[in-house]
């Protein structure tokens, strides 16, 4: 059994996600083997709130060059986590906005 700071590796802070967090929606890297009910027990043992619904989305790797060099980013996870109204936010992203 998987720990929820196992399914939950790390939030995504970028401008996309620091604007959907006025509408409490946060966004974290999953494992990617993590699905939705996985992702929502986890972030509701991690911050003690309330998931109202959870969006996944697989991100493909991009090409990358750098100079001769050819490459491509890795492939990851990204969950959106929407919390109820009568929920609270989450204290770490407060500092963000």
């Amino acid at each position: 059994m998987k720990s929820a700071y196992d399914i939950i590796l790390k939030p995504v802070i970028s401008e996309a996600a620091i604007e959907n967090m006025q509408q409490k929606k946060y966004t974290f890297k999953v494992a990617s083997d993590a699905n939705k009910i996985e992702i929502k027990k986890a972030v509701e043992e991690i911050f003690k709130v309330e998931v109202d619904k959870v969006t996944t989305i697989s991100v493909k790797s991009k090409p990358k060059r750098m100079g001769y060099h050819k490459g491509s980013t890795s492939e990851w996870k990204k969950a959106i986590v929407k919390l109820t109204p009568a929920s609270k936010t989450i204290e770490f992203f407060d500092s963000l906005m």
